[in-house]
């Protein structure tokens, strides 16, 4: 069976599903394309308000297939280049795409499994997930944006670990470390992740794509900058329509529909 990304979708939800069950799931040139072209077809549809990247039969993602990369020693170096630039850009699709996505991990995430959960903007985790950059192992060095999403959210000395160590950590742990954002039973996390995207679309869009915006800008900005666009965004969300809906509904006791 080909490896593939299967899209679906439960309600305003699209879920992409990781398929490749000869390999655990492992990620390849075909699977970063697909992953672009569907988030450039949700960004252009009002119908996705949200998306959840998960993996087939209990495992989440198992990383790079190790066959493949052995065949791609024996060929020109651009060819191994250009199959990393196709997953940088959909780990770059994923970061700035306007609308929430969230990772819903069962079992491993290796790899360029844990650079793409951490590249979401949520991760709804099981209790058997376990999450590893597992490249020193083999002799490699991360990609997919693992060093610059660790680097970012963990103190230097346990993203070293994490990194050079290969050190498997568990979803409790990461949860306690501020990456994992939900911890729940085997089996569950799909349906957890959904229901959190249900709860995070019926929150106006256009606030939601401002805050990942202005989230996604932070770590390069100066407070000046930051607080300019924190102003230049509140300014053009209380002038959208959603805002008058969402003021006269909390003013009024009701519940917001927004558009």
């Amino acid at each position: 069976m080909p490896a593939e990304l299967r899209s679906t979708s439960q309600g305003a939800t699209m879920v992409l599903t990781i398929r490749n069950p000869e390999q655990r799931n492992a990620l390849g040139p075909e699977i970063y394309a697909a992953g672009v072209e569907a988030l450039n077809a949700a960004e252009s549809t009002s119908e996705v308000r949200s998306v959840v990247i998960t993996g087939e039969g209990g495992v989440f993602c198992a990383g790079g297939n190790l066959q493949r990369l052995q065949a791609n020693r024996q060929q020109p170096t651009e060819v191994q280049a250009q199959s990393i630039e196709g997953l940088h850009n959909w780990i770059e699709s994923i970061r700035s795409f306007p609308k929430p996505v969230i990772a819903a991990v069962e079992g491993p995430a290796a790899g360029a499994g844990f650079s793409l959960a951490l590249a979401c903007d949520f991760i709804v985790a099981a209790a058997n997930a376990v999450f590893v950059m597992a490249y020193s192992s083999v002799a490699l060095s991360p990609d997919g944006g693992g060093t610059w999403s660790l680097a970012r959210a963990l103190p230097r000395q346990l993203a070293s670990e994490l990194l050079m160590g290969a050190e498997r950590i568990s979803a409790e742990r990461l949860q306690v470390l501020g990456i994992v954002n939900r911890v729940v039973a085997d089996g569950s996390a799909l349906g957890e992740a959904l229901s959190l995207a249900e709860r995070l679309n019926e929150r106006a869009p256009n606030s939601l794509a401002s805050i990942k915006e202005l989230l996604n800008d932070a770590a390069g900005a100066s407070l000046h900058q930051q607080l300019s666009a924190e102003r230049d965004h509140f300014v053009r969300n209380l002038h959208h329509p959603n805002a008058g809906i969402g003021i006269a509904a909390f003013l009024a006791k009701d519940k917001p529909r927004y558009s």
